[in-house]
């Protein structure tokens, strides 16, 4: 219970606490008008007067929602509970003139207004409705509400006042234009120098209508940095080729620069937590940028350098194409199809089972909650049990986890996995609250080995889109002596809890950011980057990417990376 307590401590310390004292407050009307009744039933116009008021959690819920929400309708959710309890309030005016009735309608109401109450207070998130504000003043308050509730501003050493001095100016730009996307971009700027996965910013506006200083381009080819340090261009369509640049042409330059040079100078930081992902990144995003022309000097069949001039066609299709082969990311359109082939098994071939873990969440909510709470999900590790029993049943001797693309979830459920796969006891994420700066631990949820499959030999797949709880799998995975962690790149480098929402001018523009603390044994913040941004949780064998698997990869559509494992995991199994 221990960990059950501690859980609740974290969630409540999470929890925004003036959301919190609005829950409390309509609790005390509904308790208030408890003890009315009981003084009033026995005459019929106080009773009159006692119904009316009934009427009072609802209106405070009314001017709730014109206060926090007001049609802002992404933040709507965050505060269903508390509507619930307006709602709940109004259910004794029904039985309110029958003494039995009521009595009998009482024990449901109270036991479902604390139990909706209690999750309110705890589990509220820290959403801000600043749409009301001007460009400038709600990029202001942002900046004030990230340095109070950005829950990493001490571990990455964040200085918000300068990012404030150093963005609004483009911010004050935007509002004289009235440009909602370059006020989009000021905010995206803030965003990647906070070098975090979890801080995302999207826009609400017709952004085909306005222009932003961002331009990018498009020369149909896309751009891979080899292990070598070689860069080769993918995905080449006809026009390129006639100019000499083919798939696996190796480009030398780029508007006369070193090619690394041009993308280490042109393309813009990416945001990305780790820098050699953001490095890796930026070579193949340097394809979009130039101008109207742009000068690539290449290396010909001869292996002579030669130099042509390129023209934006107008489309990034090659780019984006060259992307979707190197994550091998699935095409999913709702969460209900993620979850439908989250967990999916398969054999790779009569020795090689495979599973894929594409988010560490089900669609079992109260199993989810109690797993987390308890720091023990039993539901998921039996799922694991039955699935890799299966596996082992089709003749499995070795596994692939794949982890790439994992868009997280709880941590509690990559733990049940791994509690299979270990026979020894290891830590997982430490829940903790933020206070003056400070770090403190209020609940262990750790790895508890059953020994079922130590013995299986295992690969973990990841990349750099493989996040959040996702993150935290793919270290404790790592940490098991029969588990190799590999990929390409490495994983992604964050693992705290999302929970913090700004809602700017006009609802044009919102960004959210992790306001929940989970720690590693040591007590400091589990996966995230530092700002040296190199990995806490680096792949331990690095994927090779030389000029055939670049073929393979963008060429051929194969999926090289799950080859290589099952490979790597033969050759080790001999």
């Amino acid at each position: 219970m221990k960990t059950f307590f501690g859980s609740i401590r974290h969630v409540f310390g999470t929890a925004n606490k003036t959301q919190a004292l609005w829950g409390i407050g309509i609790l005390f009307v509904m308790l208030i008008l408890a003890i009315l009744h009981h003084a009033w039933r026995d005459d019929p116009k106080k009773l009159g007067r006692w119904r009316l008021l009934c009427l009072l959690p609802l209106l405070i819920c009314i001017a709730h929602f014109v206060i926090y929400v007001n049609f802002r309708m992404e933040l709507f959710p965050y505060y269903i509970p508390l509507y619930l309890l307006g709602v709940i309030a109004l259910l004794p005016m029904i039985t309110a003139k029958r003494r039995i009735g009521h009595r009998i309608m009482a024990v449901p109401v109270t036991l479902l207004s604390i139990l909706v109450g209690f999750y309110f207070c705890v589990s509220v998130q820290n959403a801000f409705n600043f749409s009301r504000k001007s460009y400038t003043d709600s990029f202001r308050a942002m900046i004030q509400t990230m340095d109070q509730y950005y829950i990493l501003k001490e571990w990455k050493e964040v200085d918000f006042a300068a990012l404030e001095a150093k963005y609004l100016p483009l911010v004050q730009e935007a509002e004289q234009e009235q440009n909602p996307a370059k006020f989009e971009e000021a905010v995206g700027l803030v965003k990647n120098e906070l070098h975090d996965g979890h801080v995302f910013v999207d826009g609400d506006y017709d952004s085909d209508a306005y222009e932003t200083n961002q331009k990018f381009y498009g020369y149909g080819f896309g751009l891979v940095r080899l292990s070598s340090g070689e860069v080769i261009a993918v995905c080449t369509d006809e026009a390129v080729q006639k100019q000499g640049i083919s798939d696996g042409t190796v480009i030398t330059k780029w508007n006369g620069k070193p090619v690394l040079q041009a993308a280490d100078e042109d393309v813009p930081d990416l945001g990305m937590p780790v820098k050699a992902n953001d490095d890796f990144l930026a070579v193949m995003n340097l394809c979009l940028t130039g101008d109207e022309t742009v000068e690539v000097s290449f290396l010909d069949k001869n292996g002579k350098e030669q130099t042509v001039s390129l023209s934006d066609i107008g489309n990034m299709d090659a780019h984006h194409k060259a992307f979707e082969l190197f994550t091998k990311e699935q095409d999913f359109e709702t969460t209900a199809e993620i979850y439908a082939a989250n967990f999916s098994t398969k054999m790779l071939n009569d020795k090689c089972g495979y599973i894929q873990v594409l988010a560490e969440g089900t669609e079992h909510g109260v199993q989810d909650i109690l797993g987390y709470l308890m720091g023990d999900h039993k539901w998921a590790r039996e799922m694991f049990r039955e699935k890799l029993n299966d596996l082992k049943a089709q003749g499995m001797e070795y596994l692939v986890v794949d982890l790439r693309n994992n868009m997280g979830g709880l941590d509690e459920i990559g733990c049940a996995l791994c509690d299979l796969l270990t026979d020894q006891d290891w830590y997982g994420q430490g829940l903790g609250i933020r206070k003056n700066g400070q770090y403190t631990c209020v609940s262990d949820h750790c790895i508890h080995g059953t020994g079922e499959f130590a013995d299986l030999q295992v690969v973990a797949l990841t990349n750099y889109e493989c996040i959040s709880a996702g993150d935290g799998t793919a270290l404790y995975l790592s940490k098991l002596p029969n588990v190799t962690l590999a990929g390409i790149t490495d994983p992604c480098g964050c693992n705290q809890e999302t929970g913090g929402l700004c809602v700017l001018a006009d609802g044009a523009v919102v960004i959210g950011f992790p306001t929940g603390l989970v720690l590693d044994e040591t007590g400091v913040p589990n996966v995230e980057t530092k700002p040296d941004r190199i990995s806490r949780n680096p792949v331990e064998v690095r994927i090779p990417l030389d000029y055939d698997a670049a073929m393979a990869i963008f060429r051929d559509k194969q999926d090289y990376e799950l080859d290589w494992a099952v490979k790597y995991l033969e050759d080790h199994a001999e």
